[in-house]
């Protein structure tokens, strides 16, 4: 099947390369099959979710585990049966990422993770009962803040470690 999409031209895809959304994507509902499409930039964190029954839904999403490593989703077992996990390993985690013009204000919604089960192709966005996360996450604002935490102790322009005994 040959998909035309608004960002990357016309794609060759395949059932196998689909994952089916029963309840579509908030906005999107009647859209329900999607495809993952990887970043061309080798090492970039971000994948694009591509519609295929329409091509306008197309989001950047990221895995929320490179923003904030102690990232949390718990998943009740009606999520579980609707996309068939039987184990950890076939379950992806993304979030959905909005990119302004000022690309220093770009946020990722913690608050409503896509659920995808890689075996089974299903997938399913979540709205979280938690505030423990936003809506509108900054994301290269979490990601200074963890490197200044990882960097901190270390002198920079030598390269030492301070060990405060």
């Amino acid at each position: 099947m040959v998909l035309q999409t608004r960002y990357f031209g016309e794609l060759e895809i395949g059932e196998s390369d689909m994952f089916h959304f029963r309840h579509g994507v908030p906005g999107f509902e009647e859209v329900k099959r999607f495809i993952l499409i990887d970043n061309e930039q080798e090492g970039s964190p971000f994948k694009w979710l591509q519609g295929v029954d329409e091509p306008k839904p197309a989001f950047v999403i990221i895995d929320p585990f490179a923003i904030r490593k102690d990232y949390e989703v718990k998943l009740d077992d009606e999520v579980l049966r609707e996309l068939d996990i039987n184990e950890a390993g076939t379950v992806s985690v993304y979030c959905i990422v909005v990119v302004p013009d000022d690309i220093s204000k770009m946020t990722v919604n913690l608050q409503a993770p896509l659920i995808i089960n890689t075996a089974s192709h299903k997938g399913r966005q979540l709205i979280l009962d938690t505030d423990r996360y936003g809506v509108r996450h900054y994301i290269l604002e979490e990601l200074q803040g963890r490197e200044e935490k990882e960097n901190a102790g270390t002198d920079k322009e030598k390269g030492s470690v301070h060990n405060n005994k």
